[in-house]
């Protein structure tokens, strides 16, 4: 394969990825928006859609593979299709995690909403915001916008954490509204674990500019002392 054809091969599987992570950010607004209106539709098409992207997923990994076994890249060129690779993954990831909202949507189906959804959609316009920039990122080899991205996943923390005051109290007024509490808790977790995978794909972007893995945005209660 000469080399204009290899590059060219290349940049077609990272249109690809974008093509998918835009596909994925569509899917974490519609899907929350839907929890909130209680549109089963919604969520049944999101659930449906899971396959496709897992099967997008398995194009773009065999793809890069071939090329990196026919091709024997070069040091950036390596470096750019392993974090294709990885990239992908993190974006079949974070639509599984839609796609768990999608299932408790179809869970809650038409009980009474035990509060309205409020801070949900605030997270979500949030995570899709910081997904967007970071597949931006990539795309321009952007590596101060990769390292700024995941200093505002506390903003999503904070957010997770008002939600979960906020059910909890809902519990603590009724027991019965323990299930769907639950259920809401864990909606909001699939939405914070989404920014979590945003800053892999952020230290992707670094690596493959860099050459360097670094580890961004390591939070105090996840070191260990001693």
């Amino acid at each position: 394969m000469a080399r204009e054809t290899f590059g060219n091969e290349i940049q077609r599987l990272e249109a690809d990825v974008l093509s998918l992570g835009h596909m994925v950010q569509k899917a974490i607004v519609e899907v929350v928006e839907a929890l909130r209106r209680q549109d089963a539709a919604v969520a049944h098409r999101i659930i449906a859609d899971d396959a496709y992207v897992n099967n997008r997923r398995y194009d773009i990994e065999a793809e890069c593979m071939a090329l990196i076994a026919t091709q024997q890249p070069m040091a950036r060129d390596l470096r750019t299709l392993a974090a294709i690779l990885a990239i992908a993954s993190e974006l079949e990831r974070i639509h599984d995690y839609a796609k768990g909202i999608g299932k408790i949507i179809l869970l809650i189906g038409h009980q009474p909403l035990i509060k309205p959804i409020i801070d949900l959609p605030r997270m979500a316009q949030k995570v899709q915001g910081m997904l967007h920039r970071a597949i931006l990122a990539f795309a321009r080899r952007d590596v101060q916008l990769a390292r700024a991205l995941p200093q505002e996943d506390d903003e999503v923390d904070d957010l997770y954490n008002q939600i979960y005051r906020e059910i909890f109290t809902y519990i603590l007024a009724d027991p019965k509204n323990l299930e769907q509490g639950n259920y809401l808790l864990w909606a909001a977790h699939n939405l914070e674990r989404t920014a979590d995978r945003v800053t892999n794909i952020c230290e992707r972007t670094i690596y493959t500019v860099t050459g360097q893995m670094v580890e961004l945005d390591v939070k105090l209660d996840e070191l260990v002392v001693g």
